[in-house]
């Protein structure tokens, strides 16, 4: 499997843009507020904790089969950083799979844009060599399972680490002749 990138994307209100260390002093305000923790654990990076984050996470996995793949959400309208959307890609029995996960700043929140960043990032993760979706969601976080479920995920039986893994293929079908 050869590694993919971010490169930039775009829906009706946002700019999906491949993440940079410049975006983590925005981000760390993004970020900021110790409710987005509540299911994930830990607490707010610094914006130096998150700069040195970023710099890990741009230099990319160190494991060639595996693409760490990041981006920023810019609202267009309000020219502003508003979160991040993320997909680790990897080797799997079944083909590549895609491990997705999204993050909207607390006054950000209710305007549709994680379910919009999803959306778009499923979509664009179908146009690539990957054939399954996952993200790993905590069973009493509604607003990510409704974000999961508009990107076309569904709930499976399996869990990990306290969360239920939701699923959806996405790769593309050959068909042969008969």
């Amino acid at each position: 499997m050869s590694a993919l990138a971010a490169q930039a994307l775009g829906t009706r209100r946002l700019d999906l843009l491949p993440l940079r260390v410049e975006h983590a002093e925005e981000m760390a305000a993004v970020l900021s507020d110790p409710a987005l923790h509540t299911f994930i654990g830990g607490t707010p990076d610094t914006p130096q904790a998150l700069r040195s984050r970023y710099q890990r996470l741009t230099a990319g996995s160190p494991d060639p089969t595996v693409s760490w793949l990041n981006w920023v959400i810019r609202l267009r309208a309000e020219s502003c950083l508003t979160g991040t959307v993320q997909a680790t890609i990897s080797a799997s029995g079944q083909g590549p799979v895609a491990e997705i996960a999204w993050v909207v700043g607390t006054p950000w929140q209710g305007r549709g844009i994680a379910t919009e960043a999803a959306r778009e990032l499923v979509d664009w993760l179908g146009s690539q060599p990957v054939h399954t979706v996952i993200a790993h969601i905590h069973p009493e976080h509604r607003a990510s399972a409704a974000v999961a479920a508009a990107a076309g995920l569904g709930p499976t039986d399996e869990w990990h680490d306290g969360e239920i893994t939701w699923q959806r293929s996405v790769g593309r079908v050959i068909h042969g002749s008969h």
